[in-house]
C-alpha cells in the first residue's frame, strides 16, 4: 500500500509535469512568457517543497514547509486563471490544472490543520 507521502510526492510531481507539458503551447506574446514562467516556478515549487516537508526536522519545520506548499498551490491557481482569463490559454487546458491545484491545496491545508492540532495537544 502506498503511503501518504509517496502518493503525494508522485501527485505533486505529476501536477508540475502536467503544467510544464501544458505550457508547451506556443505563444510569442510577452504576457504568455511572463505568466508561464511564473506558473512554472510555483507549480514545480509545490512538488519540491512537499518533498522537503517529507524530510522535516521538527514539527515546526514541517508546518513551515506545508505553508509554502499551500501558498505555491494557490499561486499556481492564480497564474492559471490569469492565463485563461487573459485569453493566452484556453479554459480547456487550464481547468483540469486549476482543479488539481485546488484539491492539493485542500489536502495540504487539512494536513497542516491536523499537524497544528497535534502540536497543541503535545503542549498541554
Amino acid at each position: 500500500m502506498e503511503t501518504f507521502n509517496e502518493k503525494f510526492r508522485t501527485r505533486t510531481k505529476r501536477f508540475a509535469l502536467d503544467v510544464l507539458k501544458t505550457l508547451k503551447v506556443k505563444s510569442e506574446s510577452d504576457a504568455f512568457r511572463i505568466m508561464s514562467r511564473q506558473l512554472m516556478r510555483c507549480s514545480t515549487s509545490v512538488a519540491a517543497n512537499f518533498r522537503a516537508a517529507c524530510r522535516y526536522k521538527s514539527q515546526k519545520d514541517f508546518i513551515h514547509k506545508l505553508n509554502i506548499v499551500i501558498e505555491e498551490c494557490d499561486e499556481s491557481v492564480f497564474w492559471l486563471e490569469m492565463l485563461s482569463e487573459s485569453g493566452e490559454m484556453s479554459e480547456t487546458l487550464t481547468h483540469p490544472l486549476i482543479r488539481e491545484a485546488d484539491e492539493l491545496t485542500a489536502v495540504f491545508s487539512k494536513v497542516k490543520s491536523r499537524a497544528l492540532q497535534n502540536k497543541s495537544n503535545y503542549a498541554r
